[in-house]
């Protein structure tokens, strides 16, 4: 036997030893419970979404699946505790966009928000929805930027904290409108969007998720979504683009990731098995009327969307001089 030869056998054996270690793993797993860490308030998007998937994965694995909320830090609570978890398949975070945000805010983390996880599934998106007081004198988007650029800095805007998505969405739009306007920041969107409804700050880029409610309700008025199409839930509110702020497009989109070194056979068996759920009509239906548009992918792609959104933010969180540390 010649040395390619025994190289080749060499190879061959190499890959027997871990096909059959790696088929049991996959077959057996899981054997106790799940958790989700959700690094945002309950009662949120990405935790509106995972236990809906949450219920459906546990039915069809016979185990629990646990939902864990852990706010904080722009979602650095939730995030570094996933980072730090053993990598044994049975502790996973459900992010969202921000994910991408964190390194530009935060320059002293303890884990790596774009290196430190293992992509597991890129499950959907949910564009923004720009509201109003109903009282507030502007009634669509083309006379609030009329407005704020006769009054700069008076009109204030909200968000769910520094940092934050609809933080830096809104500050892109005022680069790309050439308008000014004040920052309120608040804790989270609940707090937000009530101090919208109770008049004391006008404008709010509100999730379609979050908004709907209010905007059904008639609390707040839409003046535009921020989709590349009109919101299926909101036919009759036009995108930004159509509103005449051309190339305004962006949301928030929601992937599962896994503590880095979690086995490829289990995250693999993890994210064939969010498809399948997202693939199912009344789950469809669901995050459909919710204002969710599912983006069923696997790994390979949420890792592209993570590196092109850290890319894409980078000069907005410059340009807007955020810094949290």
């Amino acid at each position: 036997m010649n040395f390619a030869q025994r190289a080749l056998a060499l190879l061959l054996f190499a890959i027997a030893l871990v096909l059959p270690a790696s088929q049991p793993l996959a077959q057996a797993y899981p054997t106790r419970s799940i958790t989700f860490v959700v690094p945002f308030p309950a009662g949120g998007s990405a935790d509106t979404i995972i236990r809906l998937i949450g219920q459906h994965l546990s039915q069809r694995w016979g185990q629990a699946v646990v939902v864990e909320n852990k706010p904080g830090t722009g979602g650095n609570i939730g995030q570094e505790a996933v980072a730090k978890a053993a990598p044994d398949g049975y502790t996973f975070l459900m992010a969202a966009s921000s994910i991408a945000i964190v390194p530009h805010l935060y320059t002293k983390l303890s884990y790596d928000p774009i290196k430190g996880f293992e992509p597991v599934t890129l499950v959907g998106n949910i564009p923004m929805v720009i509201v109003v007081n109903p009282q507030f004198q502007a009634k669509t988007l083309a006379e609030l930027i009329a407005l704020a650029k006769q009054k700069p800095g008076d009109i204030s805007y909200a968000s769910a904290g520094n940092g934050t998505t609809n933080h830096l969405a809104t500050e892109m739009f005022k680069v790309m409108t050439g308008i000014d306007m004040l920052h309120i920041p608040y804790r989270g969107n609940p707090l937000a969007v009530l101090d919208v409804i109770g008049g004391r700050v006008p404008v709010f880029f509100d999730f379609v998720l979050t908004g709907l409610p209010h905007i059904r309700g008639g609390k707040v008025r839409a003046l535009a979504t921020t989709g590349a199409t009109r919101a299926a839930v909101l036919p009759d509110v036009p995108t930004a683009v159509e509103a005449g702020v051309p190339g305004f497009v962006t949301g928030t989109w929601f992937g599962v990731y896994a503590p880095m070194g979690t086995p490829r056979a289990i995250t693999d068996k993890l994210n064939a098995e969010i498809l399948s759920i997202l693939d199912v009509p009344a789950v469809k239906e669901r995050l459909s009327g919710l204002g969710v548009e599912i983006w069923a992918k696997g790994p390979a792609e949420l890792a592209a969307i993570t590196k092109a959104d850290f890319e894409k933010w980078g000069p907005v969180v410059k340009k807007a001089g955020i810094k949290l540390d």
